[in-house]
């Protein structure tokens, strides 16, 4: 009896294998792409507690020792200094101001676009907000020169025709923030949005028809129905974005940085890339990095904690 049933198991797994295996065949790319520039480069982590070398981190001895912490002298060295401080402070504020600005763009959005009547308006609206996505930083760059420049800008030139000042959007540090800030909000909105827009295809329309028999308006149908319906993805995007927290974006700093905002525009990927490569300190570069990463993922078990224990559902 128990081989019958293991032969009609095997026979189970071997047709469903024969009629997916283009679909496991397809995963051996993405899967190639993660073990060779995700996982595989994790050996050389150990860098951060030997002493600093460009040649392989195995053959060198151990860093010295922080008080009594064996081999963290690298984090030592990197936590006293400056503009580790700067970096890390600089993180910090534009993943919060990113969090605060950029994390509820998209869902306020998705509920327009939702409302729409139109379908074709509704159709190119959407195209049109996630384009930017598929531009580059560089790119990006350019058109904000083009646009916000004091001397050569399009938006100064038009205020300069109705007798306001320029205004510095690239050269102010307040202004090169929010500017920053903006940007970035303005290329991810589009795309984040088609998430929240798949998940309210999914609420049922049941709900909506019996809350409008109930009398409630398109706001109380907004709040009552389709907010709740999908809180599940709000709350799982909301647990990736704080688990990002230490990670700004590398490119988006490189190309929108200029000297005149060196100090704000200072963050950990861009301080890694400075200390690292450009002073060949890739033993203390590595150990911020992993410092980096290590309070990602402590954030990232944090916020699944707390979700978990507020009665959602989490990642795990």
């Amino acid at each position: 009896m128990t081989n019958t049933v293991n032969i009609g198991k095997g026979r189970r797994a071997a047709n469903y294998l024969q009629r997916y295996w283009g679909l496991y065949a397809m995963l051996l790319l993405p899967l190639a792409f993660f073990f060779l520039f995700r996982y595989f480069p994790m050996v050389n982590l150990v860098l951060a507690f030997k002493q600093n070398t460009i040649f392989s981190p195995w053959d060198v001895p151990w860093a010295q020792n922080w008080g009594i912490l064996p081999a963290m002298d690298n984090f030592r060295l990197a936590i006293e200094q400056p503009q580790f401080r700067l970096a890390f402070r600089n993180t910090i504020v534009f993943s919060l101001l990113d969090l605060v600005a950029g994390f509820p763009a998209p869902i306020i959005l998705a509920l327009l676009l939702n409302e729409l009547k139109f379908p074709k308006f509704k159709r190119v609206t959407q195209t049109i907000s996630y384009m930017p996505h598929f531009l580059s930083w560089i790119i990006i760059s350019g058109m904000a020169v083009r646009l916000f420049s004091t001397n050569v800008g399009t938006i100064n030139g038009i205020l300069s025709n109705f007798g306001i000042s320029a205004i510095p959007f690239l050269d102010s540090e307040r202004h090169w923030v929010g500017s920053i800030v903006f940007l970035g909000v303005w290329k991810s909105i589009g795309w984040n949005t088609i998430i929240y827009l798949a998940a309210i295809t999914n609420v049922n329309p049941e709900l909506y028809e019996s809350a409008e028999m109930d009398g409630a308006s398109r706001l109380r149908k907004i709040w009552h129905v389709t907010l709740p319906g999908i809180q599940p993805v709000i709350v799982i995007l909301l647990i990736l974005a704080i688990g990002g927290i230490m990670g700004a974006d590398f490119d988006r700093f490189l190309a929108m940085g200029n000297p005149l905002v060196e100090r704000v525009s200072n963050v950990l990927p861009l301080y890694i890339w400075n200390w690292g490569l450009r002073t060949l300190q890739y033993a203390q570069a590595t150990a911020v990095g992993l410092m980096q990463n290590t309070i990602n993922f402590a954030l990232l078990l944090s916020a699944n904690f707390i979700v978990r224990r507020l009665g959602d559902e989490g990642l795990w």
